[in-house]
């Protein structure tokens, strides 16, 4: 280090030198002497440039000439490597820079800018240093209508400084769309293209900045007609991906209708050329990551995209060719796509799970293509985590398909590495791979067996005290649809693995669906006679003070009416029954219900009561006494004349048990 760094050395020396003009030659000197060797950027920087350099810049006394060509060097700096950004950020660089940009002088503005821009794309700076100074924003809108340099490179820093709603607010607060829209019709290609990348980033999952660029025009074009323009076949492909990104993120916040021409006929198809495997890795990438977002929650846009170019078999390719065909002589940059293939495979199971969220033969056709099930299993373990998830994502959406539960999640075991997944994967994939777990958990759905065999219900029951809302909601759907037609070794199972303290902290927990799939899941657990007697044998007890419980809460009709479900499954139970006839409590309580001002919760009353009166049953006669003395026939006699055919059948029914 110390030879090499001695012949730097003298560079370094001359930025001290008294004479201004001498000084002046050595910074222009050092200037030639780093452009593109990264070696002689690192020697300076270890030598102590930069805070010398820093300092002429911000010398009253420096000629502007002196000024601008430091922010040159420190400029040259910057383009090397991520280390050099962090020394030169540790020296404070952005606020000397960003003093810098309030000179006169617009050749030290621009030096300035450029600098600027370069530290800002580093993925080492943070962008929140932009936004420290609120004066700092307006400022740089104000220097937008300086030159074509100060255009492209603060519309460069914007776009790679808004990250997230936060900055995407504080910029179009700033007046970014209505500074940045003239700037789409420069005659400078730059300017246009970072100018349409900051539209890109300011209107990504951002409804209000949508809104108001679908009302924007320039030389009388609404900005929609000048983004389909910029689409065309003709523009470059930089060009075409990042409008139709704008044309996207407009037509998902509702500022742009899915069956307008404008996605059909020009987005969706311009994405789907994206798609090809003639265009470089990066824009496949982009192409079926931004197609998948635009169709993700339309059945009709998903049918259409199934439909056009073949997509669906080119997206296998995917997994096949990382380089474009015309790449493969370049071999820098087929070790770039080697090392970058798994970008690919993301890619198209984020697309795929789009393409087959809806639609039965969209879903088929995924499956049909060749080795698909198998690429989804390996993409389950790979070691990419981005990849995991959106093979659990593709495979999700795969499973809502009752055709495919039945058979190619069959033949492939898809439930082995799907339960490996839910082992200790991170909250997104747990959300994503517990969904799926409970389609593979319906009744028809031949993974149910096995699924229990490899001790899946501690699994979802650990996943019932989740902190994570979604976590909790589909670990107590899973044991639903597990519990649904069960044997009995299998309810005991359940409950034991979830304890009773479980069980009442998901039925007091806040949100409803939770509350509603516990529900359900004891509604499934206490069905056909046997079980209900068993289990209310064992937790009888526990379960009516459930039941007292949330009758007496302040719950909607629906939880209500799931409750009072529960308990006429009790009913039906032979010696469960009387868990109900002695508690006069619930009694009562079901009594009330049946005069209900709601039809459904009368409903399910008179299911209960139905239940309890059946003559058949031994015991029936002390039941039907003891419901007469508490007023239920009289009310049965109100209902057989009510308005409601059916409340009225079941009251007529119920009576006629009396007269039998």
């Amino acid at each position: 280090l110390q030879e090499v760094t001695a012949s730097s050395r003298h560079y370094v020396d001359r930025l001290f030198d008294l004479d201004p003009q001498k000084v002046l030659q050595g910074v222009i000197d050092m200037k030639n002497a780093v452009i593109g060797n990264n070696k002689q950027k690192a020697n300076l920087i270890v030598l102590g440039a930069v805070p010398r350099l820093l300092y002429l810049l911000q010398q009253e006394s420096s000629s502007t000439e002196l000024r601008t060509e430091c922010a040159v060097v420190l400029g040259s700096l910057a383009m090397g490597t991520e280390n050099n950004v962090k020394s030169l950020l540790d020296c404070h660089i952005i606020p000397a820079l960003l003093q810098g940009l309030l000179s006169p002088d617009l050749k030290f503005i621009e030096a300035c800018l450029r600098c600027l821009r370069t530290i800002f794309i580093s993925p080492v700076t943070p962008e929140d240093l932009l936004y420290t100074d609120a004066t700092v924003i307006s400022h740089l809108m104000a220097l937008l209508s300086r030159s074509r340099y100060t255009q492209e490179y603060i519309c460069q820093i914007f776009s790679h400084c808004c990250k997230g709603p936060d900055h995407q607010t504080i910029l179009f607060n700033h007046g970014a769309v209505q500074n940045i829209a003239h700037l789409l019709v420069s005659t400078s290609y730059k300017v246009r293209m970072q100018a349409l990348k900051c539209f890109s980033v300011l209107a990504f999952e951002n409804p209000q900045v949508s809104m108001t660029l679908v009302n924007v025009s320039v030389d009388g074009e609404l900005l929609p007609q000048i983004f389909v323009k910029m689409l065309q076949r003709d523009k470059p492909i930089e060009m075409q991906l990042t409008s139709a990104k704008c044309l996207t993120s407009m037509c998902r916040a509702g500022a742009i209708r899915t069956d307008d021409p404008c996605i059909v006929l020009k987005t969706l198809p311009c994405l789907v050329r994206m798609c090809s495997k003639d265009r470089l890795l990066e824009e496949r990438v982009e192409g079926a990551e931004t197609l998948a977002y635009l169709i993700e929650t339309d059945v009709e846009l998903q049918r259409t995209a199934s439909i056009t170019d073949h997509l669906i078999v080119m997206l296998a390719d995917y997994f096949k060719y990382p380089s474009s065909v015309s790449a493969i002589t370049d071999i820098k940059r087929l070790d770039h796509d080697l090392k970058h293939a798994h970008e690919l495979r993301q890619a198209a199971f984020k697309l795929y799970a789009s393409l087959g969220a809806n639609d039965e033969d969209i879903r088929k056709k995924i499956i049909e293509t060749e080795n698909m099930m198998d690429r989804i299993v390996n993409g389950l373990s790979e070691s990419s985590i981005k990849v995991r998830l959106a093979a659990v994502r593709c495979l999700h959406s795969l499973s809502r398909s009752v055709q495919q539960l039945r058979t190619s999640f069959q033949d492939h075991a898809v439930w082995k590495p799907l339960m490996k997944v839910l082992q200790n994967a991170p909250n997104e994939i747990l959300v994503v791979a517990s969904s799926t777990l409970c389609n593979l958990l319906l009744e028809f759905s031949p993974s149910k067996e096995p699924i229990l065999e490899s001790g899946a219900i501690e699994l979802l029951c650990s996943l019932t005290q989740s902190e994570n809302l979604a976590l909790r909601v589909n670990g107590i759907w899973a044991l639903m649809n597990m519990a649904f037609q069960a044997e009995q070794k299998i309810k005991s199972d359940i409950l034991r693995g979830l304890s009773t303290e479980q069980l009442f902290q998901l039925l007091s927990d806040s949100d409803v669906n939770v509350l509603m799939k516990t529900l359900g899941l004891l509604r499934n657990l206490l069905s056909t006679r046997p079980h209900i007697d068993h289990i209310m044998s064992t937790h009888g007890k526990q379960i009516m003070q459930a039941v007292t419980l949330i009758l007496e809460g302040e719950h909607n009709i629906e939880v209500k009416e799931q409750t009072l479900c529960i308990l006429a499954n009790i009913a039906d139970g032979t010696t469960a029954k009387e868990l109900i006839m002695t508690n006069d409590d619930i009694l009562q309580k079901i009594k009330y219900y049946m005069s209900h001002s709601n039809a459904k919760l009368q409903l399910a009353a008179m299911f209960c009561i139905s239940n309890l009166i059946w003559n058949e049953e031994e015991g029936s006669q002390e039941r039907q006494d003891k419901l007469r003395d508490m007023g239920v026939v009289d009310i049965l006699h109100k209902l057989s004349q009510s308005s409601d055919p059916n409340l009225c059948d079941k009251a007529k029914t119920a009576l006629q048990q009396y007269l039998a």
